[in-house]
This record gives C-alpha cells, sequence and structure tokens, in this order.
C-alpha cells in the first residue's frame, strides 16, 4: 500500500498552502545571497529550496526521510540544473546533526511534528544558525477563537499564541507571510485531483477513507478557520 502523501503530493510544486511568490518573498526576509549556506528540514520534494536557490542563488541542504519525495526531489533539481546549489540528504530530520552556528538560515515549513511542536522546533533550530541569522517555520493557525465544540484543535493555537510560542526563546519577529484562500484552494484542489485519479485505478479503502474525511473537513471548516503563515525570525545578534 503506498503512503497516502506520495499520493497526494505527487503534483505539488509546493508542499504547503502558499505560492512561489510567497516563497521568495520569505527569501528575500532572511536576505539571502550567493553566499548564505541553508539548511531546510522535513524539505520534502524541495520545492522551496529549489526557488529559494534559483532566485538568491544560495546553497542549500535539505533534509527529508520519505524516500519517495527525495527520489522526486533530486530528480526535480537535477532538471532545473541546481545540483550544485540544493542536496536532499534521506534521513529523519531530527536525527541529523546541527552543528551550533553552522547555518544563515534553518527552515521547517509544515513540518513541526519532527520535533514534536513549535516550540521544539525553535529550540531544534535557533541554536544551528549564526548570531543573526535567521528561522522560518511555516505553521497553521487558528483565525477565530474559541473553535466551535465540534472542531478538534490538533494542538495548535490562536496566531497572537502561536507568535508567543515563536518568540518565546529570543527570536525578534521580523516578518509573516499568511496564506490565502488561493493558497489554501490550490493546495487542497491538488490533493483531490490525485487521489481521485488514483482511486479510479486501485481499490484503496484506508486511502479513500482518508481522502474523502480531510476533504469534508476542509470544506466544512477548515477552510474558513484554519489559517497557515511562514513566520521568520532573527537569532540575536
Amino acid at each position: 500500500m503506498p503512503w497516502y502523501y506520495a499520493v497526494a503530493e505527487r503534483d505539488h510544486d509546493l508542499q504547503n498552502p502558499t505560492s512561489p511568490e510567497k516563497i521568495r518573498h520569505v527569501g528575500e526576509l532572511l536576505r539571502l545571497g550567493p553566499e548564505s549556506r541553508v539548511l531546510d528540514v522535513a524539505c520534502g520534494m524541495g520545492g522551496p529550496a529549489i526557488l529559494l536557490a534559483a532566485t538568491f542563488g544560495c546553497q542549500i541542504v535539505g533534509v527529508e526521510r520519505s524516500p519517495d519525495f527525495v527520489t522526486w526531489g533530486r530528480e526535480r533539481i537535477a532538471a532545473t540544473g541546481l545540483d550544485g546549489r540544493v542536496e536532499i540528504v534521506e534521513g529523519d530530520a531530527s536525527a541529523y546533526p546541527l552543528e551550533p552556528e553552522a547555518w544563515d538560515a534553518a527552515l521547517c515549513l509544515g513540518a513541526t511534528f519532527v520535533f514534536d511542536n513549535l516550540a521544539g522546533t525553535v529550540a531544534a533550530l535557533m541554536p544551528t544558525v549564526k548570531p543573526g541569522g535567521y528561522v522560518a517555520i511555516g505553521e497553521p493557525f487558528w483565525k477565530e477563537w474559541p473553535l466551535p465544540r465540534e472542531v478538534d484543535d490538533m494542538g495548535y493555537v490562536p496566531l497572537e499564541e502561536t507568535v508567543e510560542r515563536f518568540t518565546a526563546r529570543g527570536l525578534a519577529l521580523t516578518g509573516l507571510v499568511a496564506s490565502s484562500l488561493d493558497d489554501w484552494d490550490r493546495y487542497e484542489s491538488l490533493h483531490w485531483r490525485a487521489l481521485e485519479e488514483y482511486l479510479a485505478e486501485h481499490a484503496d479503502v484506508e486511502i479513500r477513507s482518508r481522502h474523502e474525511h480531510s476533504r469534508e473537513e476542509y470544506l466544512q471548516y477548515q477552510r474558513r478557520l484554519l489559517g497557515w503563515g511562514i513566520f521568520v525570525g532573527q537569532k540575536p545578534g
């Protein structure tokens, strides 16, 4: 049985509800340039890394545990001619050696589960960037609070509390790049199309159930209530 996300995200250039323009804006907020060294943990197929390296000329090392995503990501990197600037290391990002003050910027876009949660991700990544360097984390947040009784908060909190968790260890918030409804709809629609095409050829009851449940949740309340943003913070110099 294939892994759910290997089916659902096969057509995604960016595996989060964002856009190429917004990823480039994040690169500007990170002050990336040809001399910048960037770590991207749980990088997926390397979509943001490819955009950032192509735009700013920076060097990026991504870490990804899914063999499918690693293979597809390396193929995309080779196709764009960025082999010398973007590398994907296969492995669990939580076990990757985070050398102190080794990177100009560290990214974790939509994968704070690697370090348990947002606070754990900041604690892991902040020491590995240089003084004055940057940490960028993509994280959901709730646009309304309190939530309706039937809605599971999934461990996420409103925007203000999300920022508090992000800055609790001393990062200075220097940017927020939030998703629009168009970003969300594009992201979710690519899931739906890939899954429906797969299910037209495979009688996979588990994937069908998960697909339909996820789509229903998005349409019923997530589209209205759930936000997503890339939080950019600067480490004290």
